[in-house]
């Protein structure tokens, strides 16, 4: 990958492991045990990416975000509790770019950084004429309405037109539940009739292409009698 990455975790075999996958993949990493350390690596070295631990023995990684993004751009990949829903929000309002969930599988924290990589090279500075309004970026699902293109941990799916609208509008209703009818019409651009099955149909597709479980799925959920609802 050819790339500076930040590594801030105060639990040295965590660092560690992150540092070998990285190094295996090209890297170069900066490792830090504090945020105090990682700030002066911020300010002294040029980036493409930052891996920051919540807890940390310092200052949070909250605060470290947060102080990133007064100057800089570059993905940033908050690493939090499991089951730490609020950690995850706070994370991405105050700017981080992606997050992942201890114990992670090292093969997944490569794959969210390759595609976090992907699209700062690739959106930030190849196509930096592109509208930022067509391109919807979080937890490892990029979709461009501009290219209609959409990749899942840096792996394009093939998704037909109408699969691409469906998961665009939930993406860009991001946290609200979406009715069937109201999908269906905004999609199909045809009155919804009663009892019609076809939304759901659909949903189950997207699913599957998605490699979402059915049981408890992580992106498209089903707000049973309401709709559904992307988080």
């Amino acid at each position: 990958m050819d790339a500076n990455i930040l590594v801030v975790d105060d639990e040295p075999e965590i660092a560690d492991l992150m540092e070998v996958y990285l190094k295996s993949e090209g890297c170069t990493v900066f490792k830090c045990g504090t945020g105090t350390q990682a700030l002066e690596v911020v300010n002294s070295q040029s980036l493409d990416l930052a891996i920051l631990d919540v807890m940390l023995p310092d200052i949070s990684g909250f605060t470290l975000c947060g102080e990133i993004r007064k100057n800089h751009h570059f993905p940033v990949l908050m690493v939090t509790a499991k089951g730490a829903d609020i950690d995850k929000i706070t994370g991405l309002t105050i700017g981080a770019d992606d997050y992942i969930t201890k114990p992670f599988n090292p093969l997944e924290l490569m794959a969210r950084v390759k595609a976090q990589l992907r699209r700062y090279t690739r959106y930030n500075e190849v196509d930096k004429a592109a509208d930022s309004r067509d391109i919807i970026d979080f937890n490892g699902l990029v979709i461009n309405r501009a290219t209609h293109e959409c990749f899942l941990y840096d792996r394009e799916l093939a998704l037909t037109p109408i699969e691409f609208d469906i998961l665009w509008m939930l993406c860009e209703n991001r946290g609200q539940v979406i009715s069937a009818e109201r999908l269906f019409e905004a999609v199909w651009k045809e009155k919804y009739l009663d009892r019609n099955n076809t939304v759901m149909v659909h949903i189950r597709r997207l699913r599957e292409k998605m490699w979402e479980p059915s049981r408890n799925p992580r992106f498209i959920k089903t707000v049973w009698g309401v709709g559904y609802k992307i988080d």
